[in-house]
């Protein structure tokens, strides 16, 4: 049985997908947040999102 099985290719997708994943819990937890604190940061944490989706999308090419 050949062992020699490369992960790389798996490893950029995995920690964008993570990331994706602390970015959402971050935007879940803009509402315990004061208004103004809450508007300064949803805006940055929105940006980020869209860049992982789409960094996420250029992978599956």
């Amino acid at each position: 049985m050949d062992m020699n099985f490369n992960f790389e290719p798996v490893y950029p997708r995995h920690d964008l997908l993570i990331e994706i994943g602390q970015v959402e819990m971050a935007i879940d937890g803009l509402y315990e947040r004061e208004d103004d604190e809450r508007d300064a940061l949803q805006p940055d944490l929105e940006s980020r999102m869209q860049s992982l989706i789409e960094a996420l999308d250029h992978l599956a090419i």
